[in-house]
């Protein structure tokens, strides 16, 4: 285990021989772009596998998420987690809109929802929580409060590819969902994101706006961009869901070992585990405690890394810490308590296809000191 790193995360890739006939069509068809057949068909069966009514695929999750704000045409303020990556805060700040940060729940790290509404303002157009780790959010809170006050509700849903909760996606609660298929997620085409809607007018708004907004011969009547996902994104993404659901399992296994090591540990807090909630284990956080531990959150990441494995500080610092916030309206850290809290303990341990259960045993190991 010392020869080779352990990193917190590797992409999955299929076997090559299985790509190369997409190649293959590719070059035969000479369509690289624009909505070609793999695009299309991807489209169709992440609507299908996904269990929701729209798809529309972008280049990438970031652009996904500033076509979701675009496409709702919001002003002035959008509620949001400073617990989260900082793509969440800078899509709605590329938007022109102003993040307004509440604090997080320590058991979900998902936005506290008895906290969102005293952060209404005149100016608040939206909220837009994040699906933490895959964790769901209470989804049907926010509605409430989004809807006594007439809010868009936007799920970043990064991190929640294929999650259900009582039976029914994530993805198909709030106004839009966007999900990252970047190289480490649960599922990649490389690059890539898609935004889920819930009608086809909405689908056939976006799917403009990341064209340009072209809409009759090639006139734009707003500021869309180029957010397309191409043939060869598409293609990967739909050999990659021959391979979905048995990386989920086997992050599962991994998962099952982690928490079935570390749940009786003092200073070492898991997250709770949904008995109602279908995972797909994309991440797996612990929080230390150093006073009940022994060892910080700190100290315990520099013993790892002494032994060549990179567990990662996911999230640290809060988006509200970073210098392009501290001057601006939205807050400083010491008004979220809770958020200051877990980033100050989480670590992400490795947890990814290419790790052994074998490798997931010996960091278990390490972290109980034997």
């Amino acid at each position: 285990m010392n020869d080779k790193p352990v990193f917190v995360t590797e992409p999955f890739l299929p076997p090559l021989d299985e790509f190369i006939p997409y190649l293959e069509e590719i070059w035969k068809s000479g369509v690289l772009s624009n909505g070609g057949p793999f695009h299309k068909e991807l489209e169709a069966r992440l609507c299908e596998y996904l269990g929701v009514p729209y798809v529309s695929l972008c280049s990438n999750g970031t652009v996904a998420l500033m076509l979701a704000l675009k496409a709702l045409k919001l002003k002035g303020e959008v509620i949001t987690t400073p617990y989260s990556f900082v793509a969440t805060s800078h899509a709605i700040k590329w938007n022109g809109l102003e993040p307004v940060f509440v604090d997080v729940d320590e058991h979900s790290c998902n936005l506290d929802v008895t906290k969102i509404e005293s952060a209404i303002t005149e100016n608040t157009t939206a909220i837009l929580p994040v699906h933490v780790y895959g964790v769901p959010c209470f989804t049907e809170q926010i509605q409430e409060v989004a809807d006594r006050h007439n809010l868009k509700v936007i799920y970043d849903a990064a991190h929640a590819f294929g999650v259900k909760q009582g039976g029914e996606s994530v993805l198909s609660k709030g106004d839009l969902s966007i999900v990252s298929f970047h190289a480490t997620k649960v599922f990649n085409t490389f690059e890539g994101g898609a935004i889920i809607s819930q009608t086809k007018e909405m689908k056939d708004r976006i799917d403009s706006l990341k064209n340009f907004a072209f809409q009759d011969n090639f006139i734009s009547r707003e500021w869309g961009l180029n957010g397309k996902m191409n043939e060869i994104q598409a293609s990967m993404g739909l050999l990659q869901l021959k391979y979905v659901d048995q990386t989920i399992e086997y992050r599962k296994g991994i998962s099952e070992i982690y928490r079935n090591g570390l749940n009786d540990i003092a200073g070492i807090r898991l997250l709770d585990e949904l008995t109602d909630v279908s995972s797909n284990y994309s991440y797996f956080p612990i929080f230390v405690s150093g006073e009940k531990y022994g060892l910080s959150r700190d100290e315990l990441c520099q013993k790892f890394e002494g032994m060549n494995i990179f567990p990662r500080k996911y999230f640290f610092p809060l988006i509200s810490d970073m210098p392009c916030y501290e001057n601006s309206s939205e807050g400083k850290a010491v008004e979220f308590p809770t958020s200051v809290t877990v980033s100050s303990e989480v670590l992400c341990l490795p947890l990814h296809s290419n790790l052994s259960l074998e490798s997931a045993q010996r960091i278990v190991d390490v972290i109980r000191g034997e």
